[in-house]
């Protein structure tokens, strides 16, 4: 399965369009901060979108967080605003352990991650609209998941 992971769009979409005609993936994950585009987002695709929650995403049902089956892999998705991953994301790792996930996906920093460090595997894809890591080059991840492997690429615009 191929994931297209995205976060903090913060309706600036263009990018979005373009990391979708990239990837075609089988499974859209929107890590929050769409700030209302979520129905424009899921539209510009055929296959399934999740969307959460994100700080800036106000007067939205989207849900705070999600629990997914991808592969074999228990998968958390939180913005992480309320985990204080501009902190680092110690505090997130040991929450996705102690709910027993394998991967947590985070957005908000706009900072590219992947950490496999200590047990879990904590993935941020940064930002497609405001990124802010060195070069500041729009960011996402592909997530290829098989039953006993999964493989994340972080890629730029």
């Amino acid at each position: 399965m191929k994931v297209l992971i995205v976060s903090d769009t913060h309706r600036k979409n263009e990018n979005y369009f373009k990391a979708l005609a990239l990837v075609k993936p089988d499974l859209v994950i929107h890590c929050g901060d769409a700030e209302g585009s979520e129905y424009v987002l899921t539209a510009a695709t055929e296959c399934p979108v999740q969307i959460i929650l994100g700080n800036n995403d106000f007067f939205s049902y989207l849900p705070k967080e999600l629990e997914l089956k991808i592969g074999s892999y228990k998968v958390w998705v939180t913005h992480g605003h309320n985990y204080y991953v501009s902190m680092g994301n110690e505090v997130l790792k040991r929450e996705a352990a102690a709910r027993g996930m394998d991967i947590v996906i985070y957005g908000h920093t706009h900072k590219p991650v992947v950490d496999r460090k200590s047990g879990v595997i904590a993935v941020n894809p940064g930002s497609l609209s405001y990124p802010r890591q060195e070069g500041r080059r729009p960011s996402y991840i592909v997530m290829e998941a098989e039953d006993e492997e999964v493989r994340f690429e972080v890629a730029y615009l």
